[in-house]
């Protein structure tokens, strides 16, 4: 059994709660911008002082409201301003948020309710509210006494609320909370079974926070540190950026709609920013299939290959004097393009949720965006694991945070111990038995390997694994990442589990098909497509590209091309677009058995 622990750097305070950043930045920082809101007329400053007279003021409605220290508020909203203000405002009433993604059906936003026995909830609009009254219809919500809607100017309603609310009184239910106290239930994706309430205390995200944001200085800690989320903030993922911007004073601005997003971008100009691997993805491909539409498709490949090839070179500490001439002509011709996209100011992005992948890692950072990866759950309040600016090995997910340890079982899982690790779930002890042991240790159900630095690397799910009719372990995880790397796939399942040879399932990606299939002088209505010989040996390489990352009986050998695709909406996909595997594999249960035919 092979263990690795990180000590710790820093000291983690032992008493307060999240609250202190804001009452410390309007204390001593009252005229900093620390956040920028979007309005017609472009992005306006919010200081500190501006954001704890918001949050104090929502705080004493919904305390006035007759929200307790203690009870459950859920928040259903994209991601912007309010949702962070609310956040705030919640726990300075001594409550605990609980998020809810703003895509819930009404069936999912019921049992969130019900299971965390929500006091009162915030929802974005119309829409939101309509799947409420649903899910009051159809679920015993007797303990929801309180919906109000950020549209219908929730935040002005509250603050008029709590006009009576003694100032006293408040900070008495903001210092009510310690590190030991729950901050917040995160409702676990679902991607097995209903969802799960992880149990996040002031603590964890203390103890994460006061560590990340010190070993990540570079992005946080710089007089002109910014980033724009447009992640879902019910992830823990952009809830722990949120926190950490908070804290470090880093200007935050939300962008709630992927179509603005590279304006939003352009205008904002972040000096880092988050995403999971998809995007980077979607990034690259999207690129690659516009330079190939421009003719340009060669040129484009080139660049990427001298990029890959210069970043290699980094590691090496020494770049040749070709490759750094190469690198500074496609840097003008391409990188920078590319960067400006971003914004023209972030150097830095931090990829989690999904393996980003080699090939990709060496890419942004050859192009001057240098993708932090990491590693983490929902309940370990996200980062376990994350590369560092001096510390990287792209690859992999890094080393441990200090205060943490690993330890890979003997059947390959890896287990993890520290103080971001949650307190449980709520309201089921059996569940949260099988997930801690005794010891504090957190069974994460991913299987991977730490090498003699201590970078981790995962592999796969433990409960994934396919074991084919021949006996051979094969970890989908590998070939899938390898296979959504290509332009023209947008998703894929690897399947094989009992059968004589792997196969897979193939979904086409809907923005670059149509330019493909232009320049191959094709029809563009995909359903008529998926058996077409070019489209097919197209995935074919994509496929075989995949297989160099795995033995022989580990390769696909047969896969089919699906006309439909995987999404959120179609309940296919998780908030941060993992596969439902299960979903999938019960939904397309006929296209696998055809595969395994004759």
């Amino acid at each position: 059994m092979r263990e690795f622990s990180t000590p710790l750097s820093i000291s983690i305070p032992t008493t307060g709660n999240l609250t202190d950043d804001v009452v410390a930045n309007a204390h001593d920082h009252a005229d900093t911008a620390v956040f920028s809101r979007a309005t017609p007329d472009g992005w306006a400053d919010v200081t500190a002082g501006e954001f704890h007279d918001e949050v104090r003021a929502v705080a004493k409605g919904l305390v006035a409201a007759g929200v307790e220290a203690g009870d459950r508020v859920a928040l259903l909203s994209k991601t912007r301003y309010e949702w962070t203000l609310l956040d705030y405002a919640i726990w300075f009433a001594g409550a605990v948020t609980v998020p809810i993604y703003e895509t819930s059906s009404a069936e999912q936003i019921g049992w969130i309710l019900q299971d965390s026995g929500a006091r009162a909830v915030v929802a974005e609009g119309p829409d939101h509210l309509a799947r409420i009254r649903e899910a009051r219809r159809a679920s015993d919500l007797t303990e929801l006494q309180h919906v109000w809607s950020v549209q219908d100017n929730a935040v002005d309603v509250l603050g008029r609320l709590g006009s009576d609310i003694s100032d006293e009184l408040l900070e008495e239910r903001r210092t009510s909370a310690t590190p030991l106290d729950l901050a917040t239930l995160i409702y676990t994706s679902g991607t097995t079974g209903k969802p799960k309430g992880c149990m996040i205390t002031h603590g964890n995200f203390m103890f994460e926070l006061g560590v990340a944001v010190d070993e990540l200085s570079e992005l946080f800690d710089t007089d002109e540190a910014s980033t724009l989320l447009f992640l879902p903030l019910a992830h823990v993922f952009a809830r722990i950026i949120q926190i950490g911007a908070v804290k470090s004073r880093a200007r935050l601005g939300h962008s709630a709609d992927i179509k603005n997003l590279v304006a939003d971008l352009g205008e904002f100009k972040p000096t880092f920013i988050l995403a999971v691997p998809r995007v980077f993805e979607k990034v690259f491909n999207t690129a690659s299939q516009r330079a190939t539409a421009d003719g340009r498709g060669r040129i484009f490949d080139r660049a990427a290959d001298i990029a890959i090839a210069y970043s290699r070179a980094l590691d090496g500490k020494r770049v040749p004097v070709r490759l750094r001439a190469q690198h500074a002509l496609f840097d003008r011709l391409v990188y920078g393009k590319l960067r400006q996209a971003l914004g023209g100011s972030c150097t830095y992005a931090v990829s989690g949720g999904a393996p980003l992948g080699d090939r990709l890692g060496h890419f942004y950072r050859g192009i001057g965006l240098t993708v932090l990866e990491g590693y983490g759950l929902t309940e370990t309040t996200a980062a376990l694991c994350v590369n560092l600016p001096d510390a990287q090995k792209i690859g992999t997910v890094g080393r441990p945070i200090p205060g943490t340890s690993v330890r890979v079982a003997d059947d390959g899982e890896l287990l993890f111990r520290g103080g971001q690790v949650f307190a449980g779930y709520w309201g089921n002890e059996a569940a949260t038995a099988e997930a801690l042991d005794r010891n504090g240790w957190l069974h994460t159900g991913d299987v991977g390997e730490v090498d003699d630095e201590g970078f981790v690397r995962i592999t796969g799910r433990k409960k994934e694994i396919i074991v084919t009719a021949g006996g051979k372990n094969v970890a989908p995880a590998v070939l899938e990442d390898r296979l959504r790397a290509h332009p023209l796939v947008d998703q894929c399942l690897v399947v094989g589990d009992g059968q004589p040879f792997i196969g897979a399932l193939v979904t086409i990606d809907r923005e670059t098909f149509p330019a493909w299939a232009e320049q191959h002088g094709k029809g563009d209505d995909l359903a008529r497509m998926v058996e077409d010989p070019d489209l097919v040996s197209a995935v074919q390489e994509a496929v075989d590209e995949a297989n160099k990352a795995v033995s022989k009986a580990e390769a696909i050998r047969k896969f089919t091309i699906l006309p439909g695709e995987w999404t959120e909406e179609g309940g296919q996909l998780t908030p941060s677009l993992k596969l439902k595997r299960r979903v999938v594999m019960r939904e397309s249960r006929e296209e696998i058995e055809a595969l395994y035919l004759g």
